[in-house]
C-alpha cells in the first residue's frame, strides 16, 4: 500500500481530509497520513524538506516559491469560490451602502481578497479595509467591529456565524469571488513526475471523498463525527452537521480550476507573498482530473451514489 502524507494547518479542513482518507483506504490502496502542521514556517517548508507529499491548506505562498525557482504542481481545486458570508448591520440592504465606510478585514486568510471583491462590486477605493487581527478580536471575531458600528460589514466563515447572528447582525446575499480556495492541493513537480500512478489514485480518492460527502451524507458523517469533530472542538452532532453542510455546499465534484480563479489567486499571491514574475498557469497540471473525467470515472462515481 502506498502512503501519501497530506499536510494541513487548520482543523476546519478535517471533515474533507478524513473523507478523502477513508475513500483512499477503502478503494484505492492509499494510506493517507494526515499531518497537522500549525506553524506557518514549518507548513510552508513541508513540501521542500520532505515532511509532506501534498499540501491541502492555503497554498498561495507556493506561487512565491515558484518565483524563487521551486518546481510546484497544483493538481486539483475542489472549491473555486471564497465561500464566505457577508455579515452586516441590520439596516444595510445593499453593498452600495458601503461607499464612504469601512469593512473589517481579517489579518489571515488572504485579506487582499476583500479588495478583489470590492473591485468586482465597483467599490474598490471607495470603502476602507482596516485589518483586525484574530489575536485582538478572537478567531473570526471581526464581526465585533460591525456590531460596534465601527465598520459596516465583514466576511465570515459560515462555520462561525452563530455569534454575530445572535448579536443582531445579518447575512447580506452578494456575489461570491472566484478564487482558488480551501482544499486546493499541491505537491512538488518531482513527486508528480516520479509517482504519477499514485497521484492519479489519490485524485480518485479526492473526487470519491467529495461525492461521498455530497451523496452519502450519513455514511460520511459517521467518519466526520469521530476525530474531525473532536479536533474541531464541536460538542454536538447537530452543530457538526451544520458545519458539514456548510463545507459540502461549496465543493465541486469535478475539481477543475477556472482562469478567473487562478488569476485572482495569483494577484493575492503577488500582493501578499511577492510572487511576481511567473505565469501562474504553468504551475497547474489537471491532466489527472481530465483523464478521470474523460474516462467516465467521475460520472460513474456519481451514478454509484
Amino acid at each position: 500500500m502506498e502512503t501519501v502524507r497530506v499536510a494541513y494547518r487548520d482543523d476546519d479542513r478535517m471533515p474533507v481530509i478524513y473523507c478523502i482518507r477513508e475513500m483512499a483506504l477503502r478503494h484505492y490502496g492509499i494510506d493517507v497520513e494526515v499531518l497537522r502542521i500549525k506553524d506557518y514556517g514549518e507548513f510552508e517548508a513541508a513540501l521542500f524538506n520532505d515532511s509532506a507529499d501534498v499540501l491541502i491548506d492555503h497554498v498561495e505562498f507556493l506561487y512565491a516559491e515558484a518565483a524563487k525557482g521551486k518546481k510546484i504542481t497544483f493538481f486539483c481545486a475542489p472549491r473555486i469560490v471564497r465561500g464566505l458570508d457577508l455579515v452586516v448591520q441590520k439596516h444595510v440592504e445593499k453593498a452600495g451602502e458601503f461607499a464612504g465606510k469601512a469593512m473589517a478585514v481579517r489579518d489571515s486568510g488572504r485579506p487582499h481578497a476583500v479588495t478583489l471583491w470590492l473591485r468586482m462590486m465597483g467599490l474598490e477605493g471607495k470603502v476602507g479595509v482596516p485589518i483586525f487581527k484574530d489575536a485582538d478580536v478572537g478567531r473570526w471575531g471581526q464581526w465585533k467591529k460591525v456590531a460596534s458600528g465601527e465598520c459596516i460589514a465583514c466576511f465570515m466563515d459560515p462555520l462561525y456565524l452563530a455569534e454575530p447572528l445572535k448579536a443582531g447582525l445579518k447575512v447580506l446575499p452578494v456575489p461570491d469571488l472566484s478564487v482558488i480556495s480551501h482544499y486546493a492541493q499541491a505537491c512538488t513537480a518531482e513527486f508528480a513526475r516520479k509517482k504519477p500512478a499514485v497521484l492519479k489514485n489519490y485524485v480518485k480518492a479526492v473526487i470519491h471523498g467529495i461525492c461521498w460527502m455530497k451523496y452519502r451524507k450519513r455514511e460520511a458523517m459517521s467518519i466526520v463525527a469521530g476525530e474531525p469533530m473532536r479536533r474541531m472542538k464541536i460538542g454536538s452532532l447537530d452543530e457538526m452537521e451544520s458545519h458539514f453542510d456548510a463545507i459540502v455546499n461549496k465543493l465541486q465534484i469535478k475539481p477543475y480550476p477556472t482562469p478567473q480563479a487562478i488569476a485572482a489567486t495569483y494577484e493575492i499571491a503577488c500582493e501578499e507573498y511577492g510572487a511576481q514574475g511567473i505565469n501562474p498557469m504553468a504551475l497547474w497540471d489537471v491532466h489527472w482530473v481530465k483523464e478521470l473525467d474523460d474516462e467516465g470515472f467521475i460520472d460513474g462515481i456519481v451514478r454509484s451514489m
